[in-house]
């Protein structure tokens, strides 16, 4: 489950918060900084932008106080306001057409940048590669899903969709990352060749 749902604010804190109190807002800020990131990450492609609508989220958050009116818990709030945000950019017709200009000056597809991170073997650096190659629409799916617990309904009405578009599309996310997966574990190999007879 996400990191976001096991945070929550004090109710003197967010008293406080609401009053404008530059601490206890910090303090919010502090208690979902991270979670916020790692969301707008993993839904936006493109570092900059996950950053500027992680920034988003917060002043929105912090603005907003008052309408939080304690049905449920902050956290979860937090994260509809934050997954709100990334599906907003997602759909921008500003930021299409934006993708559309940058694909026509660029000769082959973004790919997973190298570096020391890309060149390490292990499980989660093959997923993290494996889901940076999904297309928007299905990688979105797949971190709803699979990490934040949305279920199919709350996919599809966030997308414009119904339930079985959103299982349709996380069966094929699914079926594409085992195949991307397979076909990394083939290329490389479990074990080092030994060198010695």
């Amino acid at each position: 489950m996400s990191a976001i749902l096991d945070s929550d604010v004090p109710a003197d804190v967010l008293a406080n918060a609401r009053l404008g109190d530059t601490a206890a807002q910090e303090a919010i800020y502090r208690a979902f900084e991270r979670p916020v990131r790692t969301l707008a990450r993993r839904l936006v492609p493109g570092a900059a932008a996950a950053e500027d609508i992680a920034q988003d989220v917060f002043v929105e958050v912090l603005t907003r106080l008052e309408q939080f009116e304690g049905r449920g818990s902050f956290a979860g709030w937090v994260r509809s306001i934050a997954v709100s945000k990334c599906l907003m950019h997602l759909r921008s017709p500003w930021r299409r057409g934006l993708d559309w200009v940058d694909s026509l000056a660029r000769l082959e597809p973004e790919s997973v940048p190298d570096g020391p991170a890309a060149s390490c073997s292990s499980d989660a650096v093959d997923l993290e590669r494996a889901l940076a190659r999904l297309g928007e629409t299905a990688r979105a799916v797949v971190w709803l899903h699979d990490v934040e617990g949305y279920t199919h309904a709350e996919i599809g009405a966030l997308l414009g969709g119904t339930a079985s578009f959103s299982k349709s599309q996380l069966a094929r996310a699914h079926a594409r990352l085992r195949e991307m997966l397979e076909l990394d574990e083939a290329r490389t190999p479990c074990m080092p060749v030994s060198t010695s007879c």
